[in-house]
């Protein structure tokens, strides 16, 4: 379907925009959700459903949030799995902490570069070549993250958090109508011949049809009885291995019992004095930071739109030139974090941006779209609060279906460089570059603002960039935030092409071509490109406002 186009200024943001700004003309789609008992919010609804019924049996914001995770399996496997991986940031209110939680897997111990070159199967580009191969499958991080969210920050037991999503799973679940255009693409891209347990009769399911999963229930009910050990140790892995090792991949059980999740310290750095949570690499939050201590240097409102959107593009392409270098495993290549969060780093990096000139430089790193993931986020009435993200990568990932279970296998390993000086090299046991990051937002003295977070590959940070700049500079509630607009670097070309979605206007686009920048516009179905997100800020009375991207079939909803 169409998404209308964006005419008039936005009337929909209950929270008055800052005068000080020039604005898109756009119309907010959506009233926030507004509520003080608690709230979720996904990107379907029956999923948001799930995490609220934990939450009303009194689970806390990570209960909450695995509930709906789970629901996400059912519901919208296209993106989201537990043969995936996983990230979250957590919130806690009694203490002001936040922690960050790397569920992300590693590269099988038997799988080396050594090993691609000779089976003929890297690419000129130092990729492996097959982004579907047997290969590119890391051992899936979720299950254990699940687990491990819940020992630390939940309430409630395994069993009782994933029981909705069983039941999904085994009466159906309706399919909404934007996860059922890209489930169809990925039953023509990966899943037929490899994961038709994904499909109906050959095809993705309808708009509104409801989709059954029986395989992945009995894979959750295995889980919930014996935790996440049933799927790295027991007759799941089994599989796991199995299915991989039949498509040329080397990951062996042992791979799988081996996995474990981490707990790390989360990177943060202020932005008008509000302060931005993100995971250490090796996810790339830190490009979303980066770009916003760039950004900082410029006054709020400084410009007309033509400048604002010209400096986010400089200053993004100058993050993902240090972070498509930087980020990699930390326990074999850690970055130097405190340098590249400097605000005096920042200073020298803006110092390269030209106000009325484009710079492509085509030796650094250039980001790639894609939209594989699904974000949530929670927060209870006690103000705990949960930023989670859950991914295959690239859809379906590899499309490899574990005999009977009812899940697809990421492919987080193509994110590996296969030129061995690199600090991202794939080498056994490491995790990769990952795209995908929670964030979270707290005010200027140390209570949550809000946790918040924009799916879709390479888009995330620059997802994250724009909706804290719109939250804060202009002062927009979470769904206008969402609503508006956004600028997306496209896949690594070396011209340094950007998408501009619909409503930024003919004259703004022309006028950024005319500095130098290869600016298209994208609209309709195609507007997945610039990510979906969620987002529920949290006022010091208590009173929650969630905001749910139009760019998805979810909504956010309160106790």
């Amino acid at each position: 379907m169409d998404w209308p186009c964006a005419t008039i200024a936005a009337a929909g943001a209950l929270t008055p925009p800052n005068p000080n700004m020039t604005d898109l003309a756009f119309n907010s789609r959506r009233s926030p959700a507004l509520s003080t008992r608690g709230m979720v919010a996904s990107s379907a609804t029956t999923a948001t459903a799930a995490g609220l019924e934990v939450m009303r049996q009194g689970g806390t914001a990570a209960d909450a949030a695995v509930a709906a995770a789970a629901a996400l399996n059912v519901v919208e496997p296209g993106s989201t799995g537990i043969g995936g991986d996983c990230f979250a940031l957590y919130f806690e209110a009694r203490t002001g902490a936040v922690t960050a939680m790397n569920g992300s897997g590693r590269a099988p111990a038997g799988l080396s570069i050594e090993l691609i070159r000779r089976q003929g199967l890297a690419s000129p580009s130092d990729e492996i070549a097959d982004p579907f191969h047997g290969h590119t499958v890391t051992v899936p991080g979720a299950a254990a993250g699940w687990e491990d969210l819940l020992a630390r920050h939940g309430r409630m037991r395994l069993a009782d958090v994933l029981a909705p999503a069983i039941r999904m799973a085994e009466e159906g679940a309706p399919i909404g109508p934007l996860t059922a255009s890209s489930w169809q693409r990925g039953a023509e891209r990966q899943l037929r011949g490899r994961g038709e347990d994904m499909l109906i009769d050959g095809r993705a399911p309808r708009a509104g049809e409801r989709f059954r999963n029986p395989r992945l229930a009995q894979v959750f009910r295995d889980v919930a009885a014996g935790g996440s050990a049933a799927f790295y140790t027991g007759d799941i892995g089994k599989r796991v291995a199995a299915a991989v090792q039949r498509h040329g991949g080397a990951m062996t059980e042992a791979d799988l019992a081996a996995h474990r999740t981490t707990w790390e310290e989360a990177i943060s750095t202020t932005y008008r004095g509000y302060r931005v949570w993100e995971c250490p690499p090796n996810g790339q939050g830190l490009t979303a930071l980066i770009a916003l201590n760039i950004l900082e240097g410029f006054e709020p409102g400084s410009g007309d739109e033509l400048h604002q959107a010209h400096r986010l593009i400089e200053a993004l392409r100058l993050a993902f030139a240090d972070t498509r270098w930087y980020v990699a495993d930390p326990a074999t290549n850690p970055a130097p974090l405190a340098g590249l969060l400097s605000k005096a780093y920042a200073a020298q990096r803006r110092a390269l941006i030209h106000p009325e000139k484009a710079t492509v430089d085509a030796r650094h790193g250039s980001p790639v779209a894609g939209s594989d993931t699904v974000y949530l986020c929670a927060v209870d009435g006690e103000g705990n609060a949960c930023s989670f993200i859950n991914s295959n990568y690239m859809g379906f990932g590899t499309g490899i279906a574990p005999e009977g279970c009812g899940f697809t296998l990421q492919n987080r390993g193509h994110n590996f460089s296969l030129n061995p000086s690199h600090p991202n090299a794939l080498a056994p046991g490491k995790r990769p570059y990952h795209t995908i990051i929670p964030g979270m937002l707290t005010r200027p003295d140390g209570r949550l603002y809000a946790p918040f977070g924009v799916m879709g590959g390479f888009m995330q940070p620059q997802g994250h960039a724009q909706v804290v700049m719109n939250m804060i500079d202009r002062e927009m509630d979470p769904q206008a935030a969402l609503d508006r607009p956004r600028v997306c670097l496209e896949p690594g070309q070396p011209d340094g092409r950007v998408a501009v979605e619909t409503g930024f206007g003919s004259d703004t686009v022309a006028r950024l071509k005319a500095m130098g920048h290869d600016v298209y516009e994208v609209a309709g179905l195609a507007r997945s490109l610039f990510g979906r997100g969620q987002i529920i800020r949290r006022e010091p009375d208590g009173v929650l406002w969630g905001g749910s991207d139009p760019r998805a079939d979810g909504c956010a909803m309160g106790v």
